[in-house]
């Protein structure tokens, strides 16, 4: 950890720049990719999660690595801006049920260039209800287009989506009725709560077995009494980060798996099912201030018995965990700050102006967008930046 994180902080001193920075180590990312790749079945595909990657150079990336076209997509603003760089081979499904108005908003301001992506047949919207479904159909009727809808079902997280096989049919019903106007193309149903469930409560394995019983059901409704919306090629899709391994078997009812946050694994993903992957992404900011001792204000003739070292780093207050140099800690009496923020420093550290100090997030959703750009290292030297999705 210290050759590696020297050798970084010494780039990154001789950068054009020295602001607050996020980092994704490419060695490490590859790694991952080959790791998720190792837990895939053969007719299973790989849909990768854009809230967790939120920049086309990573995305891509990921799709050379791993030879998908697929996408889950939970923000308006980054489906516009997709929309404007995707081929026409391109999938996306929405993680999330999108407010009609969004779904309206996004189809009445289409990016006027595009690569050949189709806004129609190529996204499935998530609906999770009866009432969500009738909206889209009428958008359908508005837009003279047919929509494709994936229904989210509720495998046991409790978060929506239809959770009895009695709504569910009424909800097929509606979009078999408007077949002009809409086509099913899938279920999706997100199973976090296997692996996250306090096992007092309830086991994994018991967890896992309700959340695929209920979901081959869902499967099998369709297919036994909905025969004119089954075929070959619907998504059903599943999983995530946490419960990829849980689907490496044919007795899984999915064949289609959206993961993100694996491949650069924030602190969030420290669990023991991830626990062969490495953490490639980093927060690196650089000092601005260092003291032999903390002084706190109002405090001045107490001093002395603050014995700690302290900086002032740029900026802070990211949902992040100090990480290097190992031991530095932000001081709490002083209080976190998104301007400059006072850490404290073991004895043993010797820590310098302009040198940088690295955190690792709790998240790549939310904290990646925090900064204007992500600086890809490829054998511990930065290559060329790669930019974010629009965020609005």
């Amino acid at each position: 950890m210290d050759v590696y994180f020297k050798n970084i902080n010494q780039e990154l001193k001789n950068y054009k720049r020295a602001i607050p920075c996020l980092l994704v180590d490419l060695d490490l990312l590859d790694e991952n990719i080959v790791e998720a790749l190792s837990n895939f079945r053969n007719d299973a595909s790989l849909r990768v999660v854009v809230k967790s990657l939120p920049s086309i150079q990573l995305i891509e990336y990921i799709f050379k690595k791993t030879n998908s076209n697929k996408l889950m997509v939970f923000h308006q603003p980054f489906l516009t801006d997709l929309a404007s760089r995707l081929d026409n081979k391109a999938d996306v499904l929405l993680g999330k049920p999108m407010p009609i108005k969004t779904a309206e908003y996004f189809y009445n301001n289409l990016p006027q260039q595009h690569n050949g992506f189709n806004p129609f047949t190529q996204i499935q919207w998530l609906v999770d209800t009866e009432k969500r479904i009738e909206e889209y159909i009428n958008l359908a009727k508005q837009l003279n287009q047919k929509l494709r809808l994936n229904i989210e079902i509720d495998v046991g997280l409790h978060r929506g989506g239809f959770s009895s096989l009695k709504s569910l049919t009424k909800g097929l019903s509606l979009i078999e009725n408007n077949q002009n106007f809409v086509e099913f193309s899938g279920f999706m149903g997100y199973d976090p709560h296997v692996v996250k469930l306090p096992k007092i409560i309830r086991s994994q394995k018991k967890a896992l077995l309700l959340a695929n019983q209920y979901y081959e059901d869902c499967k099998t409704l369709v297919k036994n009494y909905f025969p004119k919306l089954w075929n070959e090629n619907l998504t059903f899709n599943g999983a995530g980060s946490p419960t990829l391994n849980l689907h490496k078997t044919r007795s899984s009812p999915i064949n289609d798996i959206a993961i993100g946050s694996c491949f650069v694994k924030p602190t969030t993903f420290d669990i023991p099912s991830l626990r062969n992957y490495k953490p490639a992404a980093f927060i690196a900011t650089p000092v601005l201030k260092t003291f032999s001792n903390t002084t706190l204000p109002g405090l001045e003739k107490l001093k002395q018995f603050f014995t700690k070292k302290s900086a002032f780093i740029y900026g802070g207050f990211w949902k992040a965990d100090y990480y290097y140099p190992k031991g530095i800690k932000q001081n709490n009496l002083f209080g976190a700050s998104t301007n400059q923020t006072m850490i404290n420093i073991p004895k043993n550290i010797s820590l310098q102006v302009d040198n940088f100090v690295f955190l690792r997030p709790h998240q790549s959703e939310f904290v990646f967008l925090q900064f204007g750009e992500i600086l890809p290292v490829r054998n511990g030297k930065i290559q060329q930046p790669w930019q974010l999705l629009q965020q609005y």
